[in-house]
């Protein structure tokens, strides 16, 4: 499988799977750097519905007439595993522009940090989500 970078005026032929030249390891910085972009839009298209989501789901609940804690905690649900998902995408984004875009010893030690941050909002959003810790779950769908 062969794919064509284009460096300056220039077009130049790549084995995709294979090592690359020198020369144009820019253009496998710039796909990744454009890739990992992408990856970031994703999440905010994904915050983007989930607010969405909880908005309408909160607005039928009303018109349903349905308890105030009950569509609170509806919408909240929604909104939250929206984030969630929202972080892990992020997550990604970041793995992609560490790993194939400046894979440096400060970059991954940074990644380390953000993901190791991003990990603990996630639990901390489950758990508010759920009510529950995560080991505790099991033991209350025995109960």
């Amino acid at each position: 499988m062969r794919a064509f970078c284009s460096l300056g005026s220039k077009r130049i032929r790549l084995r995709v799977g294979r090592f690359v030249e020198p020369a144009c390891q820019t253009c496998v910085v710039d796909a990744m750097e454009k890739v990992s972009r992408a990856f970031e839009w994703v999440a905010v298209a994904v915050l983007i519905l989930a607010f969405a989501f909880a908005l309408l789901g909160v607005v039928r609940d009303l018109l349903q007439g349905t308890a105030g804690e009950t569509t609170y905690r509806h919408g909240r649900a929604i909104l939250g595993r929206g984030i969630l998902i929202g972080l892990e995408v992020l997550v990604a984004a970041d793995l992609i522009r560490t790993v194939a875009v400046e894979p440096t010893l400060e970059n991954v030690g940074v990644l380390g940090i953000i993901v190791l941050i991003r990990t603990v909002l996630s639990f901390s959003l489950d758990v508010e989500i759920e009510g529950v810790l995560p080991w505790r779950r099991a033991a209350q769908a025995r109960d």
